[in-house]
Formats: C-alpha cells, sequence, structure tokens
C-alpha cells in the first residue's frame, strides 16, 4: 500500500514537473477505465494524450479569443443568415473556411448603418479564432488613435510589427469619423505595411466613391483603394437596418420576421418620415 502511494506520488509530481496538468488529474480514473476495458497500454496512453490535447487547444482558443478583443456577444448563431443574398452567404461559406488568411486578402464589407455589417465579421472573426487563427478586432477610430500615439514615439514601425502578428485586422466603421491628414498617413501606413502580407477586414457605410473624405487626398484614396482590392473579397450588404425592424417589431409585439426588401424599404421610410 505505501509503496503504491510512493509510487502516486512520484508519477503526479513527474506529470507537474512535465505541466501535464490534465493528465494529472484524469490518469488515474482512466487507468481503472481501462482495466475494466481491458485496453492496452498504448490506447490507454492515447486517450490520456487526447484528453491533454484537447484541453491546451480550449485553453489556447480562450487566450486568442481575449487577445482579439472581440466582441463575444456577435456571433454566427445570432446572425440571421437568411436575410443575406444567396451569394454573399456563398461567400460567407468560403471566408469560414479561413484559405483567404493563408492568400493575404483583404475582406471588404459595406452597407447601410445597421445592415449587419460589424457583427458579420466579428462572427467569422471569432470561427476564425476557434481555427487557432490570430485574428485582432478595433474600431477605426482607436486604431488611428494607437498608431498616431506610435508615431509621436517614435515606435510606429514596433506598432506595425506588433500587429502583424494577427492573420487579420478587423477594422470597424473606417469613415464614421473623418480623419485629419496626419491620422489619414498612419491608416495608410497600416494598409500599406499589410498589404501582400496579412489580410485586413474593413466594414464602412462609404463606398470607394466616398472615400476621398477619409483619406484627404485623391492620390492617396487611390493609392489606398488599389492595395485593398487587389486581393479582396467585397461583401455588399444592400439591407435595410436590423435594428430598426426589430424595434418596430418589438413595439407591435411580435418576433422579427422576413419580409421582401421593397417592404422592408417602405417601413424604413415610413419610420424615418416625422
Amino acid at each position: 500500500m505505501a509503496a503504491a502511494k510512493d509510487l502516486k506520488k512520484t508519477l503526479t509530481q513527474c506529470l507537474k514537473d512535465l505541466h501535464l496538468p490534465t493528465v494529472r488529474e484524469c490518469y488515474q480514473d482512466q487507468a481503472d477505465a481501462a482495466r475494466r476495458e481491458s485496453l492496452s497500454y498504448e490506447r490507454y496512453l492515447l486517450d490520456l494524450m487526447d484528453r491533454e490535447r484537447e484541453a491546451r487547444r480550449q485553453n489556447r482558443i480562450a487566450r486568442l479569443l481575449r487577445q482579439s478583443k472581440l466582441p463575444l456577444e456577435k456571433t454566427l448563431e445570432t446572425f440571421d443568415r437568411s436575410r443575406l443574398p444567396r451569394k454573399i452567404n456563398a461567400h460567407v461559406d468560403v471566408l469560414l473556411e479561413g484559405s483567404f488568411l493563408d492568400r493575404a486578402e483583404c475582406v471588404l464589407c459595406f452597407g447601410n448603418p445597421g445592415s449587419g455589417k460589424s457583427h458579420l465579421l466579428c462572427a467569422i472573426g471569432q470561427e476564425l479564432v476557434r481555427q487557432d487563427r490570430r485574428i485582432l478586432f478595433t474600431s477605426c477610430s482607436l486604431l488611428v488613435q494607437e498608431l498616431l500615439l506610435a508615431k509621436r514615439e517614435l515606435t510606429l514601425a514596433r506598432c506595425l510589427k506588433r500587429l502583424a502578428q494577427y492573420e487579420a485586422v478587423i477594422i470597424d466603421d473606417i469613415g464614421y469619423v473623418q480623419q485629419n491628414r496626419e491620422e489619414m498617413e498612419v491608416l495608410f501606413a497600416l494598409l500599406a505595411d499589410r498589404y501582400e502580407r496579412r489580410s485586413v477586414m474593413i466594414t464602412s457605410n462609404l463606398p470607394f466613391s466616398q472615400w476621398e473624405r477619409i483619406f484627404k487626398d485623391p492620390m492617396t484614396t487611390a493609392a489606398a483603394i488599389d492595395r485593398l482590392v487587389h486581393h479582396s473579397i467585397i461583401l455588399e450588404l444592400n439591407l435595410p437596418s436590423y435594428r430598426l425592424e426589430h424595434s418596430k417589431n418589438a413595439k407591435a409585439g411580435r418576433q422579427p420576421r422576413e419580409e421582401n426588401s421593397e417592404n422592408i424599404a417602405e417601413a424604413v421610410g415610413r419610420a424615418a418620415e416625422p
């Protein structure tokens, strides 16, 4: 009995030294199950290692989700894909595979306020993180301020290098807040740095024809657009506001329902009337 206790103590310490916490917690239960089922030593060892590997994967995913700064409530399960046209849904399926990250392609999502573009990219981002991909979510305004501060402190190169560790940076609401020329320059520096090296995923309510309001200068605007569209997937969410539809249905005491786009557009127009 004493020998068995000493063996268990030594084994537990060994597993602790080897940083195998999951094996340390469950090896005894697994051993009992292996004896009952007459499993081979190899099968028993494989089951233990599978548990350890899965626990580490789950811990890594949790860590990547924290680092991503993605809003965790914006998931694919809470996004109503039935509102999307068939072509956009096909693009979403491709994006969920994650291969566009390997090709350093960009994703440009355009749409009116409330159309769900931020929710959609965040949901895709979460699914990519669960595939062990490094993703970062940030609003355009916060990102620009971070880059601007780094430039003033002469650490812009270091900041861009840190951001390059992420396979995709989701930049939400580009153009929502108009930048001055200095802010525009650091935003362009980021886009140029990631061109053909890392992916950028952007949401915007401004079409390309109005991007001069963002970059101030026609040549800089053309250069930024050229870099983004060269290798890109464009999602145009020409949809009415989901929030407005949800609010109107909630006030009417019913759940949101599918309507054709013409009827929804009429409803939005009436809601906007004084």
